[in-house]
């Protein structure tokens, strides 16, 4: 029996990546793996020249990180060593993937699953949705780009309301604010992203490549600086008695009381 946790649709000239860890495709150390291979394949594949991105089946895009693998992420290093420095690198190749990619949210999108959303150039959202930086009821916070990458869509204040009180947000709320691109029925999001896909693999490729790298470097602070200060930070707080709280509190599923 085969562990995929992702899998790969071929269109004409885009390519479709399921995010596929029933039931909520949680960011798991397989799932990451199997991510960063298939980036790579994809990245040096010449006929295709756009990438949509969604969660398997219709409840969740991704609902955030394992928690079960933080158990064993609370001596210093630890963290950093079994999963951020290797996460961070994977959704920092989605970021700067050389063609253009639309994530299409189809359920709940928290924690690492928001992440991975914002590594992309274009998010649409189905009108159920639910968005969520929930970290800081672990006592943790996002460690893999959602401090950085969502404030540089939507800015420093609603960035800050989103991490520090952990509260899930409306699709319509994130569109409203920018963080998503384009507000679709329950149900059509692949479709809706599909269709965008479409026209951007008939698009001239190195314009658009350009376009994105240039895009992206519109920002005071590179992403290896901002991953830099992230990894250093996140290993402090994992190591913390109220991550260890909060993890244990979520496998319990009793509310957490932070020392």
């Amino acid at each position: 029996m085969t562990d995929t946790k992702i899998t790969i649709e071929r269109e004409d000239r885009y390519a479709i990546i399921f995010l596929d860890n029933a039931p909520m495709n949680v960011v798991s150390a397989p799932l990451t793996r199997q991510l960063y291979a298939a980036l790579k394949s994809l990245e040096s594949d010449d006929t295709v020249r756009a990438l949509v991105l969604t969660g398997a089946g219709s409840r969740a895009f991704c609902a955030g990180s394992d928690i079960s693998e933080l158990t064993e992420m609370s001596e210093p290093g630890a963290a950093l060593e079994k999963k951020l420095i290797f996460q961070n690198k994977v959704f920092e190749t989605l970021r700067s993937f050389p063609k253009p990619t639309i994530a299409a949210l189809n359920g709940y999108t928290y924690g690492g699953g928001l992440e991975i959303a914002a590594c992309c150039d274009l998010i649409v959202a189905e009108a159920q949705v639910k968005l969520c930086l929930p970290e800081i009821k672990l006592g943790v916070f996002p460690s893999s780009g959602g401090t950085y990458r969502v404030a540089r869509r939507i800015g420093e204040s609603r960035t800050k309301e989103m991490i520090f009180l952990g509260e899930p947000i409306t699709a319509a709320q994130a569109h409203n604010w920018g963080l998503v691109n384009r507000l679709v029925e329950q149900g059509t999001a692949l479709a809706e992203a599909k269709g965008i896909a479409q026209t951007l693999a008939k698009g001239p490729s190195l314009a658009l490549h350009a376009a994105k790298s240039i895009v992206n470097l519109a920002f005071d602070r590179s992403d290896a600086e901002a991953v830099g200060e992230s990894l250093k930070a996140s290993d402090r707080v994992f190591c913390s008695a109220d991550a260890k709280e909060g993890i244990a509190a979520f496998l319990q599923k009793r509310p957490a009381a932070f020392s």
